[in-house]
């Protein structure tokens, strides 16, 4: 008797649990809302830091989700200027020292951006956790006092995505904890951790993302959000080709 009352209180704990947590789709709508909101526009740096050098880019950029994004090298000067521009699933490339804007092939989307850990489509977002990919929570724990839930993520059949699934690590507040791309033969490729959580555009977001390389644990590139401002207006003029070749 003493073993069905325990049987049946752990059965009415795991539904109330269970009742209890997030869905996994309100859990990515939830951190793609937290990390980038409808629009945003921010100043960051990128570290990209190798075995045998390291660099670093003054960054800004402006998003209006989820078809348009720009961004802008503003050091060093050598770099300067140079642009990339994403309008659905269009994205160019502008390269001032040659006046040349070149247009980026579905192909090459996937090809690091200015030699970082980031991938074209990782900087302008043009695939999306939300549409691209069916989601289910698969576990939780508790890291300092937070719970986190695993999400794993499979793409849809008709999705242009690569990765063969993703795995997500996110607060019950909504914000990311570390993301993992699985590639050919369900291999981990590279792994997103997202640290040092502040307040920043009124909101709490990690304000490091630190992309590792799974082949590479030398290879690795670091963005630190210095500034940013969310659900802000953008002009339709701002994502157009002629302000990514002249941005004044």
């Amino acid at each position: 008797m003493k073993r069905l009352l325990v049987l049946s209180t752990l059965c009415v704990l795991a539904r109330l649990a269970t009742a209890d947590a997030p869905s996994a789709d309100s859990l990515i709508n939830g951190m793609e809302q937290t990390l980038w909101s409808d629009s945003n526009h921010g100043r960051f740096t990128m570290r990209i830091e190798t075995q045998y050098w390291t660099r670093e880019l003054e960054l800004e950029a402006w998003m209006d989700r989820p078809e348009k994004t720009l961004v802008r090298i503003h050091a060093p000067r050598k770099e300067s200027g140079i642009g990339s521009l994403r309008i659905d699933d269009a994205m160019w490339n502008y390269l001032p020292r040659v006046d040349r804007t070149i247009k980026i092939p579905p192909s090459m989307m996937l090809q690091p951006w200015m030699g970082s850990n980031f991938s074209n489509d990782d900087l302008v977002k043009e695939s999306s956790f939300v549409d691209d990919y069916t989601h289910e929570v698969t576990g939780s724990e508790q890291r300092d006092g937070v719970l986190v839930y695993r999400v794993v993520s499979t793409p849809r059949p008709d999705a242009p995505v690569v990765w063969s699934r993703l795995e997500f690590l996110i607060r019950e507040d909504n914000i990311p904890v570390a993301m993992t791309y699985y590639g050919e033969r369900d291999t981990p490729v590279k792994e997103m951790i997202y640290s040092e959580i502040d307040i920043l555009g009124g909101r709490r977001i990690p304000t490091r993302w630190t992309m590792l390389d799974a082949d590479d644990a030398q290879s690795r590139t670091v963005i630190e959000i210095q500034s940013i401002e969310f659900d802000v207006p953008l002009e339709d003029e701002l994502f157009t080709l002629r302000r990514l070749r002249n941005p004044e």
